[in-house]
């Protein structure tokens, strides 16, 4: 019982601090179309701004100036650089986001250069919030769950209860009749953009102290945060926070199990001795294959159900 309450809440925290992230790029896609290579690049910055303005004012200031920061500038990216390439096609969207990932990679290798930085928790959110079985979980992943949840509340109550949301949701459909109406399309798409990179950067300023800060930490979880997006349905918000929760808990119950097929074998009295030919992949345990688990979801997903698992979206 032990194992399975606390690989259920380290697999919520996880899977919640994916959903920050893939909150952003599901946004920017279902608004604008635009699959962004460089999120989680966005998400680096934020732990890296967060490291230093944590430096000067303190851990609580930097969790909000830091995402707004990132904000801006994906907003600038949006107005002066994305923007003039939309017309050309998704192909060139892909492209100079695709650069703009390697472009921030070596500005944060150049300014905080190519180490980990020691960018470590407040002291309010170190130690313990409870002990459970003789386990301590720790405040910081709390933490994070709590706000996961909390942005997940703003930004379904912005776009379903407010003008803005209104006016984005039917800028996606309709820009032609928005513009008529006196609203500037090109305006509500750079809010969005600038919006999606400040979700990814206030997932840097927690999951950055939380686990690690490095020039490496945008790559670990690229890959992971697309699977996510594909899983859950290109474009919807809802089935990206299923698929995190699903993908965090699935993942870290892997993690944790040492259990191969060759034991499982063994245990209903079937030997399988290492001159059998299937022997190597029988004596992989579960833990050694866990990082494959979410790429073989989204095969199977692409396979069975194109659309992910709450995906609306035709293109």
């Amino acid at each position: 019982m032990e194992f399975f309450v606390i690989s259920l809440l380290n697999g919520l925290s996880y899977g919640l601090l994916l959903f920050m992230l893939s909150s952003g790029l599901t946004l920017i896609f279902s608004m604008m179309g635009v699959l962004n290579f460089a999120h989680t690049s966005f998400y680096m910055l934020g732990a890296y701004f967060a490291y230093t303005i944590s430096g000067v004012l303190g851990f609580w200031p930097a969790l909000v100036i830091a995402p707004l920061l990132v904000g801006g500038l994906g907003a600038l990216f949006e107005r002066y650089s994305l923007r003039r390439v939309h017309k050309f096609g998704h192909v060139p969207e892909l492209l100079v986001t695709f650069g703009l990932s390697y472009l921030i990679l070596e500005l944060v290798q150049l300014v905080w250069g190519r180490s980990t930085v020691p960018y470590g928790l407040p002291e309010a959110l170190q130690g313990p919030l409870f002990t459970l079985y003789g386990t301590q979980f720790p405040k910081s992943r709390s933490f994070i769950m709590l706000v996961a949840l909390l942005m997940l509340l703003s930004v379904w109550l912005l776009l379903t209860r407010t003008r803005i949301g209104l006016v984005i949701q039917a800028a996606l459909k309709h820009p032609e009749m928005v513009e008529a109406l006196g609203h500037n399309v090109p305006r509500v798409f750079m809010m969005v953009f600038g919006g999606g990179a400040a979700l990814a950067g206030l997932a840097g300023v927690i999951g950055g102290n939380t686990y690690v800060t490095e020039p490496a930490m945008a790559a670990s979880v690229g890959s992971i945060i697309f699977v996510v997006v594909v899983v859950g349905g290109m474009g919807s918000l809802a089935g990206a926070f299923l698929a995190s929760l699903l993908i965090g808990i699935v993942q870290t119950f892997a993690v944790a199990l040492d259990h191969s097929g060759a034991s499982a074998l063994a245990a209903v009295g079937v030997n399988v001795g290492p001159d059998n030919f299937a022997y190597p992949l029988l004596s992989l345990t579960i833990s050694q294959v866990a990082p494959i688990l979410p790429y073989l979801f989204l095969v199977l997903i692409l396979i069975f159900r194109p659309k992910g698992l709450l995906g609306t979206r035709e293109d």
